[in-house]
């Protein structure tokens, strides 16, 4: 079975993050594998061990990247392979990142793709869906529980606290979503195994792709941090006096009723 995984280096949440001019500063972030693709990536690695066959990791970025790729070849992933945009492309958007993995795909024979529900970066949740309508194969969102069976697949799916019970066929596009599974931690033997595995780079020319094919759809006009949240405060005195400020502070201050 072939199976690819789309990953993407995102900025780590937890770390201190810094706005200057409308973009976000690189210089001291955190950078980490997008936490909703290690689910991805923890599933191609368990639908390996069951069938077979040979998962690949697929990012669209700089060589910086290579770092997130070498923790995915850790997990246990066979084969990265970095699509290095640096010097070719200077914005991108989900039209840019679609259309650089639809010509890598191009060639490819594709049993399974999987990726994160949403990168924590933008939450846009695009990419696979829109790659999958370009390689025009199926493709389900969300997904809480994939079983293989022959060319038939059953999915369970995560819909707003309920489940949605899906069946399709292979080839597949499925991103995933937390409660798939538990992402394994890279193990020593796995750390040094990484460093063997093949990495392969290419560029927009390898693609047969020009940068006017990648310009993207849209632009982004500000990037901002949220405002801080105000302290909050303590009601006193009798309940029911207590109830009438309340509402007082909720209609003239707060204006949410």
């Amino acid at each position: 079975m072939n199976i690819y995984v789309l990953m993407k280096k995102t900025f780590d949440t937890e770390e201190k993050i810094a706005v200057n001019n409308g973009k976000i500063e690189d210089d001291g972030a955190e950078f980490i594998i997008n936490p909703y693709d290690e689910y991805a990536m923890e599933e191609a690695i368990k639908q390996r061990e069951e069938h077979g066959g040979e998962v690949t990791v697929v990012t669209v970025g700089n060589e910086d990247s290579e770092k997130q790729l070498r923790t995915a070849l850790a997990m246990g992933a066979d084969k990265a392979v970095l699509i290095n945009i640096e010097e070719d492309v200077e914005e991108t958007d989900q039209f840019t990142t679609v259309k650089i993995l639809e010509a890598f795909f191009d060639d490819k024979d594709v049993d399974l793709i999987l990726a994160g529900n949403v990168a924590i970066d933008q939450a846009s949740g695009q990419v696979g869906p829109r790659l999958a309508e370009r390689l025009n194969i199926p493709y389900v969102t969300t997904i809480t529980d994939l079983q293989i069976k022959g060319e038939t697949v059953e999915i369970e799916r995560d819909v707003e606290g309920d489940i949605e019970k899906v069946e399709t066929t292979l080839p597949l596009l499925v991103t995933c979503q937390q409660g798939l599974n538990e992402p394994r931690y890279p193990s020593l033997p796995g750390i040094m195994k990484a460093k063997k595995k093949p990495l392969e780079e290419l560029e927009l020319d390898d693609l047969d792709l020009e940068e006017e094919d990648v310009e993207p759809k849209t632009k982004t006009i500000d990037v901002f941090l949220p405002p801080e949240k105000e302290a909050g405060r303590v009601l006193e005195g009798e309940l029911d006096d207590q109830v009438k400020e309340l509402v007082s502070l909720l209609n003239k201050e707060s204006k949410v009723i």
